[in-house]
Order: C-alpha cells, then sequence, then structure tokens
C-alpha cells in the first residue's frame, strides 16, 4: 500500500512538470527528479512569466580587458570552466586541443568554422538539459533496451491513476495524459513511438528544439484561452498572471503588461495575440547570445582572418577559450583526469 502511494505521488509531480504549460492549479509542485519549480496559492503580486527567454551565457562580467572569465564560461559552460582553473597550463592546452578542438571539427577537414563554434557554445549550455534527460532516463526506459516507448512513458507517469481512475481529483488526468502524448508524437521524429534520447529532451523540454515550437505554442493558447476563440486577448493575457480579489490595490507591473500587449504583442492591433504573437511573445528570438560569442572568440584567435581557426590558433589563444591557475600538475591530473 506504501509504494502504490509512493508511486501515485511520484506520478503527479512527474506529470506536472511534463505538461509544464498547465495552469490547472495555482502553482507547480517541487518535482522528485530535482526539477524546482514553484508552489503556492495566494494572489501573484510579482510577474509571473511563460517567455523563454536564453539564458545568459554566463553571469559573469564580459570584460577582456580584466580576465576571460566570462569566455570561458561561455565556452566551456560553468561546472567545466571551474574545473579547468585548477589545471596547470600544459594539461588545459593538452585537454583543449586534444579532446575539445576534436570534438568542435564535426567534417574532421582540419577548421573550426564559426558555425561549429556556435554549435559546441550551444552545447555546453545545454548540458543541464542533458543531464535532467540522463538523470530520468532510468526511470522511464523501463525494459532498458536504450529507448523510452510511449507506453512506458504513460504506466510510469500515469500508472496509479490507470489502475484505480478517480473522479475526486482536482487534476484533469484524461486531458493531460492526452497532451503528453500529443508532444510525445511530436517529439518522435521517425514516428514509431519510441523516443530515443534525442527526442526524449525534446519531450521534455521543447523549448530548445525547433520542431517543437509549434505544440510550446499551441499548449500555451490552450492554456490562457478561455473562451476558446483560438487567440488570447488583453483580457486572457492579464489573467494568466493576474487575478484581482478586488481588495488590493493593483500592482505597478500589470499596467505595464497592458501597455506591452497593446503595444508590443498586439503587433496587428486587433485586440488580440493569433498563434505567431504568441510565438514572438513566448519565444523571443531577437538575440543569439552564442552566435555574438562565437563571432567574438573568432574575432581573438583567427590570426591569418580567414574565417576559420585551426588547432594552432586555438592554442596560440588558450587562455581566451579556457582558464589554468594551479602549478602542482601531478595533483591537478588526479582531480580532473575525467574531462
Amino acid at each position: 500500500m506504501v509504494g502504490q502511494e509512493k508511486r501515485k505521488r511520484d506520478g503527479e509531480t512527474t506529470v506536472l512538470r511534463h505538461a509544464q504549460f498547465v495552469r490547472m492549479i495555482r502553482a507547480l509542485l517541487l518535482l522528485c527528479f530535482g526539477l524546482c519549480v514553484v508552489c503556492g496559492s495566494s494572489k501573484p503580486t510579482e510577474k509571473k512569466s511563460r517567455v523563454h527567454e536564453e539564458e545568459p551565457l554566463s553571469r559573469l562580467q564580459h570584460d577582456d580587458k580584466k580576465n576571460y572569465d566570462y569566455d570561458h564560461e561561455a565556452f566551456l559552460g560553468q561546472d567545466q570552466a571551474k574545473a579547468f582553473e585548477h589545471l596547470p597550463p600544459e594539461e588545459s592546452k593538452r585537454r583543449l586541443g586534444s579532446i575539445i578542438v576534436n570534438k568542435m571539427d564535426r567534417n574532421k577537414d582540419g577548421f573550426i568554422s564559426e558555425e561549429e563554434l556556435k554549435d559546441w557554445i550551444k552545447s555546453a549550455q545545454k548540458k543541464h538539459v542533458y543531464d535532467s534527460v540522463e538523470h530520468q532516463w532510468k526511470d522511464f526506459d523501463v525494459n532498458g533496451d536504450g529507448l523510452i516507448s510511449w507506453e512506458e512513458y504513460r504506466n510510469v507517469t500515469y500508472g496509479s491513476y490507470l489502475e484505480g481512475p478517480q473522479t475526486d481529483t482536482e487534476y484533469n488526468y484524461d486531458q493531460m495524459m492526452s497532451r503528453d502524448e500529443r508532444r510525445f508524437r511530436v517529439a518522435d521524429t521517425n514516428g514509431d513511438l519510441m523516443a530515443d534520447k534525442h527526442e526524449f529532451s525534446a519531450f521534455l523540454h521543447p523549448e530548445d528544439h525547433q520542431h517543437m515550437k509549434d505544440i510550446v505554442v499551441q499548449e500555451t493558447m490552450e492554456d490562457i484561452d478561455k473562451n476558446g476563440d483560438g487567440f488570447i486577448d488583453l483580457k486572457e493575457y492579464i489573467g494568466d498572471m493576474y487575478t484581482s480579489d478586488g481588495e488590493e490595490e493593483e500592482p505597478e507591473w500589470v499596467a505595464s503588461e497592458r501597455q506591452q500587449f497593446s503595444e508590443f504583442r498586439d503587433k496587428n492591433n486587433d485586440g488580440k495575440m493569433d498563434k505567431e504573437e504568441t510565438l514572438d511573445w513566448i519565444l523571443p528570438s531577437d538575440y543569439d547570445h552564442a552566435e555574438a560569442e562565437a563571432k567574438h572568440l573568432m574575432h581573438e584567435a583567427d590570426a591569418n582572418q580567414d574565417g576559420k581557426l585551426t588547432k594552432s590558433e586555438i592554442l596560440n589563444k588558450y587562455e581566451t577559450f579556457v582558464g589554468s591557475q594551479v602549478t602542482d600538475f601531478g595533483e591537478a591530473l588526479l582531480r580532473h583526469d575525467e574531462f
């Protein structure tokens, strides 16, 4: 009985994560998988946003006159940048040249193009996404065949509900299961209802995958479009972020959001947002941080200005790409030989 109750609770929290846009409840629960979200039941006084803006490549100040710490975190990711700080110059250069550069050179032509450099930076920044997929993989790949079928995902996530459907729950599990299946099918690019790790990543983190953008917009509009007309009007837009109880004065940010809706969200000034306008709102694409950093690193290291980098050019400017501080070579190798 205890095991059944635990499985039921685990299933409910997992559902809430994967149906991340569902606003059936005021707040989400803390996932048992370690994915943190906020829970609460009071009227929000601070702005709650659906916008999936790109996280900065680093929280550090980008000032190469002082140091290259920003570039290190952008190029390696925060965790690996810290690891490289403890390496001596010899080992730092060795790993940069023999491991990283070789991995960046996808077409094996002996050069690193700006596009390859940008893709490497994006990959380093998305490591937390890969880690979350790895962390959850074993829970859903029940038969251990290296794939997660829709049936496996459904049974693990909704197992307790499928065994004994309940009508007195505050969650509409049939609707949530239907939305999950629809998203799973979109993520499943080859249509076999079996997700490999790339497809499962698209399912868990649809906002990070180009072919999933339509489903992100669709789910968002379904959540906010209360009158079902296929658009998001101003009342629905504000109501998704703020609900007045008539007793407290409206926060200033609400008035600001009304202005944002009129001046920027509703681009054709028809009083509502369609799918394209909703896409521009929740998945803005104004600035590509990885592309900007790739151009910067290319400018710093491309000695002959031919628009591509050789391994020698990168190693000659290794301090721009990776950090290095310690001098105890042997100790550093023992601590960080896992890279």
